[in-house]
């Protein structure tokens, strides 16, 4: 296996661990809901857990689904810089999807031909590079999640659109920065989940050569 294809097999198994971990914590509802109890979301809006969780449900089928064009909550009105706000976090979100679609496959295969070869312990080092990063990035948030979270959407985002006002967007008061929090420690430990796996596996082909 050439230089060139390594690091090409590498790259696409890291973008593919990246989105399936920014995927499956988009669409970790069950971490909503029991922030709904924990974060006392019912008592900030005066909603019931079922009403608030069809709003959220209405939010998501914007973001993640291309033929929802509108975004339409039952209980939470958008204000014209909101709805651009969500505009960008939809394109972001697409933009992952499609990222996924692209990555899944070729991650799969390169998988299938390092185990063919017997090549695993290859994923070793990259595995441990990679396990760097969300560590850095954890400790910035445990020292300061505020700053944290304004790099982040500064990074991500071209306007200010994403300071809500809670009277013109009060869909930000039933999103509270420690859910924020919650789905950056999920992402992150999905994240070394994966490459602990990828590491474990070169580990153990070591072992059985």
């Amino acid at each position: 296996m050439s230089r060139l294809n390594r690091w090409g097999g590498v790259t696409v198994l890291m973008l593919a661990l990246i989105t399936v971990s920014i995927t499956l914590t988009i669409n970790a509802v069950w971490l909503y809901r029991l922030d709904i109890h924990w974060l006392g979301i019912t008592h900030l809006v005066q909603m019931t857990p079922n009403r608030i969780m069809h709003n959220y449900y209405q939010m998501l089928g914007y973001l993640e689904l291309p033929w929802i064009t509108n975004l339409n909550m039952s209980d939470f009105p958008t204000s014209y810089t909101g709805m651009i706000h969500f505009a960008d976090v939809k394109r972001l979100f697409l933009l992952n999807n499609v990222v996924l679609l692209v990555t899944v496959i070729p991650a799969g295969l390169y998988l299938r031909q390092l185990h063919q070869r017997a090549e695993q312990w290859r994923l070793m080092r990259s595995a441990q590079i990679a396990a760097v990063v969300p560590l850095v990035l954890a400790a910035m948030m445990a020292v300061n999640f505020n700053g944290f979270f304004v790099a982040f959407h500064k990074v991500l985002f071209r306007n200010n659109d994403w300071l809500f006002d809670p009277d013109l967007d009060p869909i930000i008061t039933a999103l509270p920065d420690v859910f924020f929090l919650h789905c950056f420690i999920l992402a992150f430990a999905l994240f070394e989940i994966g490459v602990g796996i990828l590491y474990w596996r070169g580990k153990r082909a070591i072992k059985n050569a």
